[in-house]
């Protein structure tokens, strides 16, 4: 069998990908930072649930003890019906959430270190994340960040379907710092941002913090993987 030959992204360095970055995108939960490091998320996900549960609502839910997932089910299951509104409520209360979680959320290693060092080198730095702009704003703001991201920190977007795999929140990125898709960089741990990159045409550098995020990622197809952020800075200050 003749195997398919690798293309030149994957043939490229995590080193070359780094420096050929115009600009780099992070995904906020988990390149970033733990949001849910002292808060767990399934904790929120219940919260989610018991105001469902007061609405009388009961969505089929694919994974209850995810957040996001709630949201996007009950998004799913009420599009375009009288009981609509109440995926905004719900919107809200996961934010307000969120920004509580932000407050406590644990800083990923390495993490602030490289974005200094991208930044004084003359990247660009961005967010694309389905959670809230709000709680990555905190988050940002508590790690004295925010001047490095400035307005391009692109968030849940009020329709839940626009949720990575979607790249809608990685094409609003590509828009507001003014860079081209094959001169981005985006560093995910999931295999939405992975799909999500591909299909915005930017390349994706996964972030493993385990197996399980291991495992995820390359079968999502993702070519370069790094398990810790401190390679990728410690790579980037031998350029």
């Amino acid at each position: 069998m003749t195997s398919r030959p690798r293309s030149a992204t994957c043939r490229r360095t995590r080193r070359e990908l780094v420096a050929a970055a115009e600009c780099v995108l992070f995904d906020f939960d988990g390149p970033l930072a733990g949001l849910f490091g002292h808060y767990r998320a399934h904790d929120v996900a219940r919260v989610l649930r018991r105001r469902l549960d007061d609405w009388r609502l009961t969505p089929v839910l694919d994974a209850p003890d995810n957040p996001l997932q709630v949201l996007r089910d009950t998004s799913r299951a009420y599009r375009g019906t009288v009981w609509g509104y109440r995926v905004a409520e719900l919107q809200r209360l996961l934010t307000a959430e969120e920004v509580r979680a932000a407050g406590s959320a644990v800083p990923t290693e390495h993490a602030r270190e490289l974005v200094f060092w991208l930044v004084a080198r003359g990247s660009k730095v961005a967010v694309t994340t389905n959670n809230s702009v709000e709680a990555a704003n905190v988050y940002l703001a508590r790690m004295g960040l925010t001047s490095f991201f400035g307005a391009h920190v692109h968030g849940r977007p009020a329709d839940p379907a626009l949720l990575k795999p979607d790249p809608f929140c990685l094409r609003e990125a590509l828009r507001t710092t003014g860079t081209r898709a094959e001169d981005c960089l985006m560093i995910g741990d999931s295999a939405d941002d992975c799909t999500a990159a591909r299909a915005a045409g930017v390349t994706f550098l996964g972030y493993a913090r385990n197996e399980a995020k291991r495992r995820e990622l390359e079968d999502a197809g993702a070519e370069h993987i790094a398990d810790a952020l401190a390679h990728l800075f410690e790579e980037g200050r031998q350029l």
